[in-house]
């Protein structure tokens, strides 16, 4: 029930409570070989705050932010290279959405090594060189004179001390917790990235409420499902549901159905045309599975994706519902009636 603060200048301070929640985030994953000297050879951090826009970029990691923060500067001005193990771009989303992605992406300028193994990063002055295998086993060169490390987060538990009130902590750092986000001591709680799931805001934003809820005594509920994930590149990517690879996985029948923005009205007259929504509904049920969009605004469309699913729609309910026209919107509409027997309007 106590908390010790100790502060810059040495001195320490006791909080107590009657529940304490852990939510200390996360911090940026590197390499055991890559050294971050936070000057040539940075992470998302230091990025936010250089002085000068990069002649060339060099990110390892086609993941979220690599290419979010990529993205800005390719938009700046700077050339940027991405270096990725896997062999597809934000490779935990559906993969058309990274294919689509990456198309969009090369139109800015970026050059993408994919089934690349990053083997050494080396900086000397003002330029440093990263050393990658490529899928036959030969040594590429990258040169830049900045490199961005976005290999993913892990959660900030170290130095916590939280093994000392009893809390269990994982090997990849992780605090455990059970289904109401106690840890094994039940008056402390943990949210967000410090626990499993998506390294996401919204996520833990549901998570700090529902500990709040749960404290008090009401019976919350996190449908993990159905948090949306979105990247904030133009054009934007969203998601929620599950994708086109789980469902195979999980041998769950399903449908698609799809529509560009090539081929709305509103696209067309903001000269956004990138991209298109995918819908995933149950073959036999029509329900919706997942939900799946890269184009302008997606991040704010994907919302209708999300009640729709909270409530179980099908394809075709949302097929039947008005949509304003012109509005990006119409493409989700548009994909449902493409999910259902193919009956899209307007392509």
């Amino acid at each position: 029930t106590t908390v010790k603060v100790t502060k810059d200048d040495g001195s320490s301070s006791d909080i107590q409570g009657k529940n304490i929640i852990i939510a200390t985030g996360s911090k940026p994953s590197t390499l055991p070989f890559i050294k971050l000297d936070k000057n040539r050879v940075i992470t998302s951090t230091e990025t936010l705050n250089l002085k000068e826009i990069p002649k060339h970029l060099v990110v390892i990691g086609g993941g979220v932010i690599g290419l979010e923060l990529g993205s800005v500067y390719a938009r700046l001005g700077a050339k940027v290279s991405v270096i990725e193990f896997m062999d597809s771009l934000i490779p935990t989303m559906d993969r058309t959405m990274g294919k689509e992605l990456q198309k969009s992406l090369k139109k800015i300028g970026f050059e993408f090594f994919l089934k690349h193994k990053v083997t050494s990063v080396e900086s000397k002055g003002k330029e440093v060189t990263v050393k990658a295998e490529n899928s036959t086993g030969e040594t590429v060169e990258v040169k830049g004179d900045y490199v961005l490390v976005c290999i993913g987060r892990r959660p900030y538990t170290e130095g916590l001390n939280a093994e000392a009130a009893g809390v269990k902590i994982t090997e990849r750092g992780q605090i455990e917790v059970n289904d109401h986000l106690q840890t094994s001591v039940p008056n402390i709680y943990a949210i967000g990235d410090v626990v499993k799931g998506a390294m996401l805001a919204h996520k833990a934003e549901e998570e700090g409420v529902f500990v709040a809820e749960t404290i008090l005594g009401q019976k919350p509920h996190i449908n993990y499902n159905l948090i949306p994930g979105v990247v904030y590149t133009w054009p934007e990517v969203a998601a929620v549901g599950y994708t086109e690879e789980q469902l195979k996985e999980k041998g769950i029948k399903y449908k698609t159905g799809k529509f560009p923005f090539m081929a709305s009205g509103r696209a067309r007259a903001s000269m956004d045309t990138d991209g298109l929504v995918k819908v995933l509904a149950d073959a036999e049920t029509d329900e919706i599975l997942g939900v799946h969009m890269i184009g302008p605004r997606t991040a704010d469309m994907i919302a209708e994706a999300v009640v729709a699913m909270e409530y179980r729609a099908s394809a075709e309910d949302i097929s039947r519902m008005s949509h304003a026209h012109p509005t990006y919107t119409e493409a989700f509409k548009e994909a449902c009636l493409a999910a259902t027997d193919n009956r899209a309007l307007h392509i």
